[in-house]
Protein backbone atom coordinates (compact mmCIF):
# COMPACT_ATOMS: atom_id res chain seq x y z
CA UNK A 1 0.00 0.00 0.00
CA UNK A 2 2.59 2.85 0.84
CA UNK A 3 3.98 1.66 -3.01
CA UNK A 4 1.14 3.43 -4.58
CA UNK A 5 0.90 6.73 -2.21
CA UNK A 6 4.79 7.20 -3.55
CA UNK A 7 3.57 6.51 -7.12
CA UNK A 8 0.53 8.58 -6.91
CA UNK A 9 2.58 11.38 -5.04
CA UNK A 10 4.80 11.53 -7.98
CA UNK A 11 1.93 11.68 -10.55
CA UNK A 12 0.72 14.79 -8.91
CA UNK A 13 3.79 16.95 -9.10
CA UNK A 14 3.66 19.13 -11.82
CA UNK A 15 6.89 19.79 -13.74
CA UNK A 16 7.96 23.62 -12.33
CA UNK A 17 10.85 25.64 -13.59
CA UNK A 18 12.66 27.71 -10.75
CA UNK A 19 13.47 31.52 -12.70
CA UNK A 20 14.97 33.26 -9.83
CA UNK A 21 17.96 32.62 -11.12
CA UNK A 22 17.13 33.80 -14.32
CA UNK A 23 16.94 37.26 -12.67
CA UNK A 24 19.83 36.93 -11.37
CA UNK A 25 21.55 36.15 -14.61
CA UNK A 26 19.88 39.37 -16.03
CA UNK A 27 20.74 41.79 -13.60
CA UNK A 28 24.35 40.69 -13.61
CA UNK A 29 24.38 40.95 -17.85
CA UNK A 30 22.61 44.35 -17.83
CA UNK A 31 25.29 45.34 -15.14
CA UNK A 32 28.09 44.10 -17.23
CA UNK A 33 26.63 46.25 -20.30
CA UNK A 34 26.56 49.38 -18.03
CA UNK A 35 29.65 49.22 -16.74
CA UNK A 36 31.63 48.24 -20.33
CA UNK A 37 30.04 50.82 -22.49
CA UNK A 38 32.34 53.59 -23.33
CA UNK A 39 30.84 57.21 -22.65
CA UNK A 40 31.55 59.44 -25.28
CA UNK A 41 32.33 63.22 -23.94
CA UNK A 42 29.24 65.50 -24.69
CA UNK A 43 29.99 69.18 -26.49
CA UNK A 44 28.02 70.28 -23.47
CA UNK A 45 30.87 68.73 -21.08
CA UNK A 46 33.09 71.36 -22.58
CA UNK A 47 35.30 72.66 -19.31
CA UNK A 48 34.52 76.41 -19.91
CA UNK A 49 34.41 78.87 -16.82
CA UNK A 50 31.44 81.24 -18.09
CA UNK A 51 31.20 84.95 -16.37
CA UNK A 52 29.55 85.91 -13.25
CA UNK A 53 26.32 87.75 -12.86
CA UNK A 54 28.37 90.95 -11.51
CA UNK A 55 31.42 92.11 -13.87
CA UNK A 56 34.43 92.76 -12.24
CA UNK A 57 35.94 95.84 -11.51
CA UNK A 58 39.51 95.41 -12.47
CA UNK A 59 39.83 95.07 -16.37
CA UNK A 60 42.23 92.21 -17.74
CA UNK A 61 45.18 93.42 -18.73
CA UNK A 62 45.26 91.69 -22.26
CA UNK A 63 42.30 92.63 -24.09
CA UNK A 64 39.75 89.53 -25.07
CA UNK A 65 39.42 88.58 -28.23
CA UNK A 66 35.74 89.14 -29.92
CA UNK A 67 34.38 86.46 -32.13
CA UNK A 68 31.10 87.23 -34.13
CA UNK A 69 29.11 84.61 -35.73
CA UNK A 70 26.57 86.11 -38.57
CA UNK A 71 23.07 84.43 -39.22
CA UNK A 72 25.30 83.08 -42.73
CA UNK A 73 27.48 81.27 -40.48
CA UNK A 74 30.76 83.77 -41.38
CA UNK A 75 32.79 84.04 -38.47
CA UNK A 76 34.73 87.56 -37.92
CA UNK A 77 37.42 88.30 -35.38
CA UNK A 78 37.61 91.32 -33.58
CA UNK A 79 34.55 93.96 -34.04
CA UNK A 80 34.26 97.64 -35.44
CA UNK A 81 36.09 98.50 -38.34
CA UNK A 82 39.18 96.22 -37.30
CA UNK A 83 36.36 93.53 -37.91
CA UNK A 84 37.81 90.38 -39.94
CA UNK A 85 36.89 87.35 -41.77
CA UNK A 86 38.49 84.26 -40.81
CA UNK A 87 35.88 81.31 -41.79
CA UNK A 88 33.45 81.78 -44.66
CA UNK A 89 32.62 77.88 -45.35
CA UNK A 90 29.73 77.53 -43.09
CA UNK A 91 29.15 74.02 -44.40
CA UNK A 92 32.56 73.30 -42.87
CA UNK A 93 32.91 71.73 -38.97
CA UNK A 94 36.54 72.66 -38.94
CA UNK A 95 37.95 76.19 -38.21
CA UNK A 96 41.84 76.59 -39.05
CA UNK A 97 42.25 80.05 -39.91
CA UNK A 98 40.30 80.55 -36.84
CA UNK A 99 41.89 77.82 -34.76
CA UNK A 100 45.14 79.47 -36.40
CA UNK A 101 44.73 83.00 -35.10
CA UNK A 102 43.07 81.69 -31.38
CA UNK A 103 46.52 79.63 -31.22
CA UNK A 104 48.55 83.00 -31.97
CA UNK A 105 46.33 84.70 -29.08
CA UNK A 106 46.76 82.20 -26.56
CA UNK A 107 50.69 82.16 -26.93
CA UNK A 108 50.60 86.24 -26.47
CA UNK A 109 48.60 85.53 -23.57
CA UNK A 110 50.54 82.59 -22.10
CA UNK A 111 53.63 84.99 -22.85
CA UNK A 112 52.37 87.64 -20.42
CA UNK A 113 50.83 85.07 -17.93
CA UNK A 114 47.50 86.12 -18.65
CA UNK A 115 44.64 83.68 -19.17
CA UNK A 116 43.30 84.33 -22.65
CA UNK A 117 39.59 85.70 -22.96
CA UNK A 118 37.03 85.17 -25.22
CA UNK A 119 33.80 87.41 -26.08
CA UNK A 120 31.75 85.72 -28.56
CA UNK A 121 28.78 87.42 -30.62
CA UNK A 122 26.26 84.90 -32.15
CA UNK A 123 23.38 86.71 -34.52
CA UNK A 124 20.04 85.08 -33.11
CA UNK A 125 19.86 83.82 -36.80
CA UNK A 126 22.69 81.86 -36.75
CA UNK A 127 22.83 78.05 -36.42
CA UNK A 128 23.53 76.71 -33.00
CA UNK A 129 26.27 74.04 -34.82
CA UNK A 130 27.76 76.86 -36.12
CA UNK A 131 28.12 78.62 -32.61
CA UNK A 132 29.21 75.11 -31.53
CA UNK A 133 31.62 74.40 -33.76
CA UNK A 134 33.69 78.11 -32.66
CA UNK A 135 33.41 77.03 -28.80
CA UNK A 136 34.93 73.60 -29.87
CA UNK A 137 37.62 75.28 -31.58
CA UNK A 138 37.98 77.25 -27.99
CA UNK A 139 38.09 73.92 -25.93
CA UNK A 140 40.89 72.69 -28.37
CA UNK A 141 43.55 75.28 -27.80
CA UNK A 142 42.22 75.15 -23.45
CA UNK A 143 40.37 78.51 -23.30
CA UNK A 144 38.26 78.26 -20.80
CA UNK A 145 37.32 82.06 -20.04
CA UNK A 146 34.22 82.68 -22.59
CA UNK A 147 31.18 85.58 -22.23
CA UNK A 148 28.36 85.48 -24.74
CA UNK A 149 27.76 89.03 -25.17
CA UNK A 150 25.14 91.25 -26.85
CA UNK A 151 27.53 94.10 -27.36
CA UNK A 152 28.91 95.34 -30.08
CA UNK A 153 30.84 98.05 -32.02
CA UNK A 154 29.65 99.43 -35.31
CA UNK A 155 27.10 98.22 -37.66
Amino acid sequence: MSRKKKAEDLEEDEPGLDISSLIDVCFLLLIYFLVTTTIQPREQDLRMTLPAAAPSDTPPVLAPMFIKVDKAGDVFINSGAAEELVESDAASRRLPELTSRLDGYVATAKAGAQEPIVQIWADGEAEQQRIVDVLNCLAGLEISKVTFTDLIDGP
